[in-house]
């Protein structure tokens, strides 16, 4: 072990004390006992040489000022000590978890990096101290689940079930220090959040006395006055609740000791916040709520024999007293996805009212109470099945990322609280899904393709719909077809995160392979009309037609709901004057020519006056058309566009007939002045074997070539036989033409035209 002298090398604190987060003389006073109370729940994992070190290295820490304090103003070593010992206590003793709690505080104030942390107390804590500190990044921008951080914190959670733990244990301690608090709004959110996200995340993995202490301090911070108000009431009736609980267990006990079993038996009255859900639900008062408390067997006995005596026990209760059998619930022959193993029967007990007795043994009210934790060691706990299948059950909800915030929160809830049905294949194998699921639910949780392909199936011999509600003790047989496919409707079918996710992203997958096929057809339309596909003006088209967005314009092509070629005519007017309302009712005197903008295809007639438009005009800005490319030497016309600048179009190109009947209006006579201007874009198709070099050869003439230069090419190759486009810069017509005569000179060159 390192000695004091070696801490001091290793951290590097501030050169200055951060006098806000000093401890105040209360806090100093109640160090001790805190240290004091961790010991004690720590006493079985000790290592008195390594906690010297870490107390000397706390105590320096907390003389520096480098535990911040949270929102509430509370110091984050005294929260820390507290959340450890808690930790201990609640879950499980461990060192490593003790020190990440400790140290994280540090890192957290920029006393230690997590490359200290590392090497002076091992990855695995360096590990969690990590996790940690993501968690407090997400919190450091949103206090909410409401916010967007809601799946990020989920997913930071999922890193690590023991960074899960800590978190709850932690939120524990924060939600009984705040009771009280001035920040009446800031402890509200607090409790919201502690009833969606940490009592969810506590029920989850089994840790039920947190959960249930969470939940009734939400409701006290919430609806203090209703909080009040049921604490009253039970209270009130506590001596005649226990009474009853007396003269239910004495004839019950001496029943059980004469069958020989060692056990304790004791009454626990439900939480308050189950009691105000259970007000609610049932809309009475607490007099008629009748299981208020439920009698809990505990049983020792040896695992062997733990399955055996559970159902004794059982017995001698069931003979005693009238069950329910609707109520009854066996949580031994098949756990719950968390571990949670007891026998559940309502029996009507003395005066006729329903008792709730609990019937477990001694490990299984360990894990009851401690969750999955209580039989976890926290190296190799990947191979723990039933936290791997919690773990992707977590991560499947967090992959619809379709789902807002509200959604997921909801969602995840519903997951965790709904009950459970348990059905069979014909072979026999058991698989358990919320209540409520359908046919389609389970062909999901089977096999993502099983699912997309089902049917129906048959339920217990007989055909069923995908509709099908399953119950428990069905035996299920999905029916698949390779022609099925996953329907928008399916959606309100299911009720599992897992099928739900699925359907939506095959849907989407579906969805984009028929965008893309419907942006090929305008794309290939536009080729043929020698028009350019500009994603801007596509994209005021579409808004302008009303469509949402491109993939449901391009998905109305694809389907033949869209007309094409009618989209195509839009096109054209619309690129030739994008932002007029009202093309061709507008008279040409209207439009005042103007300095065009943009980099488009510019050419500025001041600067060579290449150009002569209308009678004689020179010094006028114009754009050249990209669906011909003319160049000087071409014959050309000029269009006065919406916005009054003036393209140039070859004489023969595919929209001039379009334009000069449409708007003749705004046709324009144009000619070249005499001047070569600078260079100007056109675009050679080429056709030819496809022979090795053909290629280097075509583009070695090009760059020989004075004042031409190669601006982009493209190749596709098919049978032997390949095609090209060659967008060139040239100066003008015949300079392009000897260009052509050129290449066609290429052994292996069949076809060089100008592309239109």
């Amino acid at each position: 072990m390192e000695d004091k002298n070696n801490i001091k090398d290793t951290a590097n604190p501030p050169d200055t004390i951060n006098e806000a987060n000093l401890l105040n003389s209360a806090e100093l006073a109640s160090l001790p006992s805190l240290y004091l109370a961790l010991c004690r729940s720590a006493r079985e994992i000790t290592d008195p040489q390594a906690d010297r070190k870490l107390r000397e290295l706390v105590t320096r820490g907390a003389a520096e000022g480098v535990f911040p304090r949270d929102r509430f103003g509370f110091s984050a070593l005294t929260r820390a000590l507290q959340s450890a010992d808690a930790f201990c206590r609640r879950v499980s003793p461990n060192r490593n978890v003790i020190l990440a709690m400790l140290l994280y505080r540090m890192c957290d104030g920029q006393f230690l990096t997590l490359e200290q942390v590392e090497q002076d107390w091992g990855a695995d804590v360096a590990k969690m101290v990590k996790g940690l500190l993501k968690v407090a990044s997400l919190y450091s921008r949103a206090n909410t689940p409401e916010s967007e951080n809601f799946r990020r914190l989920l997913m930071a959670f999922a890193d690590d079930i023991r960074v899960i733990i800590m978190m709850i244990v932690d939120r524990l301690v924060l939600m009984k220090l705040i009771n009280h608090h001035p920040a009446e709004r800031l402890v509200r959110d607090i409790a919201v959040e502690s009833n969606y996200l940490y009592a969810s995340l506590a029920h989850r993995l089994g840790l039920y006395a947190i959960k249930s202490e969470l939940e009734d301090m939400s409701l006290k911070y919430t609806d203090r006055q209703t909080y009040t108000d049921i604490a009253r009431q039970l209270n009130e009736r506590k001596a005649k609740r226990d009474a009853y609980i007396a003269a239910f267990i004495a004839p019950l006990r001496e029943k059980l000791l004469s069958m020989g079993l060692n056990f304790e038996i004791k009454g626990r009255t439900k939480s308050i916040f189950s009691i105000w859900n259970k007000i609610k639900k049932q809309k009475n008062d607490i007099d008629h709520i009748y299981d208020l408390f439920a009698i809990r067997v505990i049983i020792d006995t040896p695992p062997e024999k733990e399955k055996n005596d559970c159902w004794l026990a059982y017995s001698v209760v069931t003979d005693m007293y009238q069950p329910n059998p609707s109520r009854m619930k066996d949580w031994i022959s098949v756990p719950k996805s968390n571990g949670y193993e007891s026998l559940h029967i309502t029996v009507a007990g003395p005066e006729g009212k329903w008792v709730e007795v609990q019937i477990r043994t001694r490990r299984m009210d360990l894990v009851a109470e401690k969750g999955l934790a209580a039989h976890w060691r926290y190296k190799g706990i990947k191979s723990e099945e039933v936290l791997d299948s919690w773990m992707n059950k977590i991560r499947d909800l967090l992959e619809d990322t379709e789902s807002g915030p509200m959604e997921l929160m909801r969602n995840f809830k519903m997951d965790i609280y709904d009950k459970e049905v348990f059905v069979f294949t014909p072979r026999g194998d058991l698989f358990r899904l919320p209540a409520g699921a359908t046919l389609l639910d389970f062909a999901f949780h089977i096999h993502t393709n099983v699912g997309s392909q089902c049917t129906g199936g048959r339920v217990n011999g007989k055909n069923e719909k995908l509709t099908y509600r399953l119950r428990s003790g069905d035996t299920v047989e999905i029916q698949t077809s390779a022609n099925q496919s996953p329907k928008p409707d399916w959606i309100n079918i299911v009720v599992t995160s897992k099928a739900r996710t699925k359907i939506r992203q095959t849907l989407k997958e579906r969805q984009n392979k028929s965008a893309e096929l419907g942006r090929e057809m305008m794309m290939r339309r536009l080729k043929n009309r020698k028009l350019e596909f500009e994603e801007a003006a596509v994209s005021r088209l579409v808004k302008k037609m009303g469509y949402r967005n491109m993939t449901d314009f391009f998905n109305e092509i694809a389907e033949g709901r869209l007309d094409v070629n009618d989209v195509m005519e839009r096109y054209a007017t619309f690129e030739s004057h994008p932002h007029d309302p009202h093309a061709g009712k507008v008279s040409a005197e209207e439009f005042n020519l103007q300095t065009a903008q943009g980099e488009e295809a510019d050419a500025s007639a001041n600067a060579d006056d290449v150009l002569v438009i209308g009678n004689d005009i020179k010094g006028i800005n114009y754009k050249f058309a990209r669906c011909c490319n003319p160049i000087y030497g071409d014959d050309v016309f000029g269009f006065i566009s919406a916005e009054g600048v003036i393209k140039i179009h070859r004489a023969d190109c595919p929209n001039a007939a379009n334009i000069r009947e449409r708007y003749p209006y705004r046709v324009i006579t144009t000619r070249w002045s005499g001047k070569v201007g600078s260079q100007m874009g056109a675009t050679l198709r080429v056709v030819g074997n496809d022979d090795i070099g053909i290629v280097t050869n075509i583009t070695s003439i090009i760059s020989k070539e004075k004042n031409v230069s190669l601006r982009a090419i493209s190749i596709d190759s098919n049978d032997g036989l390949f095609q090209g486009h060659l967008s060139v810069g040239i100066q003008d017509n015949d300079s392009l033409n000897a260009l052509i005569r050129k290449i066609k000179t290429v052994k292996g060159v069949k076809e060089v035209s100008r592309a239109r």
